[in-house]
Order: C-alpha cells, then structure tokens, then sequence
C-alpha cells in the first residue's frame, strides 16, 4: 500500500524566496535565490520522506482562480509578486521536472484544487496520501487515510490534531472558513464573527447549513452575547453561504493521474547537470539521493 505525497509548491518557494538572499546570482546574474531553496527544500522532502510516490502541484496564477468568476475580490488583496520571484517560477518548474517529480498546473484551477482532485481520483485505490503544505485550508482534506504535513514546522495533522488545533472536526474546517472568513485569500465570511466563535458554534451545529436551519437555537447557547451572534449570523447568511463556496476545494481540476504516473523513479541526470550549470548550482547536486536509471 504506496503512501502519496502530494506538495503544495507556492508556500515553498515563497518561503525560499523571502529566506534566502537575493544576491544569490546565476552566472548570467539572474536571480536564483527562490529556485535554489525551492531546490533544497525538494531534496530534503525526498530523502526525509524516501517516497515511492509523489507529486507537486503549482498555482496557473498566484491571484485568480475560477472563484473569481462568482466573487471578483477573491484574493484581490494579494499584491502581485515582484519581477525577480516571477523570473524564477519557471525554473522551480524545470527543477521539479528534472528531479523527476511529477508536476501539475492549471490555469482556472488553483494547487489546492489539483491536490484535492488527484486525492479524489485516488481514493478508491489502496494507498494513504500525505498533503504538504503549510496552508490551513488543506485540512479540509484530512481523513483517516489523509494527513497534512507542514514540513518546514515538520508539524503533521491527522484528524485527531486538526480537531485540537482548530476547534473543529477536519470536515468542518469550511464552514469555519465560512463563518470566520480568511483575509488571506480575502474570504469575507461573517462579520463579527471570529475563530473562537465560530468554533463555539460548529460544536453545537454540525455545518453552516444546519447552523441556519437551526439559527433560533442560537440564543439559547451558553456563549456571551448569543443574541448579537444570530444578528450578525442573519445579517450576513448569503456571504456565510459564498464563503464557504470560497473555501471548498474543487475536486474536480482537469488533470490526468493514476499510481504509475506519481512512481518517482529519481532524478534525470542530464537535464539535472544541464539546468543546475545553467543556474550555478554546484554542490547541492550531491544531495540528490536517487537517480533514474
């Protein structure tokens, strides 16, 4: 029974790229400070981890998504990354592929959505899946065969954890989105309504649909100010209901997938020593642990 390691890129290499300083040059002076710790974070994850099966999943656009077709400000907070770390994508793409990881991208879709598809598509196969990402909303895919590990924390999540960490059973972590919102990826949810609240509530109410269905019993709960709760609760349903069409993950990404295409094999020796003099990369070559044969 193969375990599948699933990887979330952008949070990796944004952490790279504001980590690492930016006068770390390739020979052509290009910049290659995200790309070399994107690089090393891959080959820490594999030698760590020794997987069998894997694949990394990339962002089509660090801002939009089909969300923003039903709700325009989605993300419209996020400022656009700066030339020198849109300069880089490429090459953490070509380091992925060299290393003879397989990569998905989607333009409408985003990686959360592709991660979520291939558990999906998977699912009915004998194996578990570990997700790694330091993005909350992925707990939402935590499950008995799922974990969540956030690597560089080296933090797991199953859903014992998820449930002590945020106060809510992994399956409800979109309607906790849905009431709290999330300013990261500007998910309004309900105003006024914070973490600890709406916590309170999904312990009583299992979903935001039942929470609305059951908004009169909202009073009678043991929490300070229930009365100003179902208020704002009433006031805001329709973005409580929006936002949690927000926070779901799309298990339904166009993607290709099944075990034989996520075996990792190794890295391929001559697109590595090609890409890595092209980049001046030198002794992190000696960290790659697996080679294609």
């Amino acid at each position: 029974m193969p375990t599948i390691y699933l990887i979330d890129a952008s949070p990796y290499i944004f952490r790279a790229y504001f980590s690492i300083p930016s006068s770390m040059r390739a020979p052509d002076g290009a910049p290659v400070n995200a790309v070399y710790g994107y690089t090393a974070f891959l080959l820490d994850l594999v030698k760590k981890a020794q997987p069998t099966h894997l694949a990394l999943a990339f962002d089509g656009s660090l801002t939009s998504s089909f969300r923003n077709e039903f709700y325009p400000a989605y993300k419209a907070n996020r400022e656009l990354p700066d030339e020198e770390l849109k300069a880089q994508l490429d090459a953490c793409w070509q380091v992925t592929e060299a290393l003879g990881l397989k990569a998905y991208i989607d333009d409408r879709y985003e990686a959360d959505d592709i991660i979520g598809t291939v558990i999906a598509k998977l699912f009915k196969k004998d194996g578990d899946f570990v997700v790694v990402s330091s993005d909350k909303d992925l707990a939402q895919l935590v499950n008995k065969r799922t974990r969540l590990w956030d690597f560089a924390k080296d933090r797991w999540f199953d859903e014992k954890t998820v449930k002590q960490h945020f106060g809510v059973r992994a399956n409800q972590i979109i309607d906790l989105l849905a009431l709290m919102g999330d300013a990261v990826d500007n998910i309004p949810g309900v105003k006024g309504i914070g973490e600890k609240t709406a916590a309170a509530l999904l312990a009583k109410f299992a979903s935001v649909e039942e929470l609305y269905q059951k908004i009169s019993q909202v009073e009678k709960m043991n929490v300070r100010g229930a009365a100003a709760i179902r208020i704002k609760l009433e006031q805001s349903r329709d973005m409580a209901f929006l936002s949690k069409q927000l926070a779901t993950i799309a298990c339904e990404a166009p993607v290709q997938v099944n075990l034989s295409t996520l075996k990792y094999h190794g890295a391929d020796r001559g697109k590595i020593e090609a890409l890595f003099d092209r980049l001046g990369f030198g002794k992190i070559r000696e960290r790659i642990v697996k080679w294609k044969k």
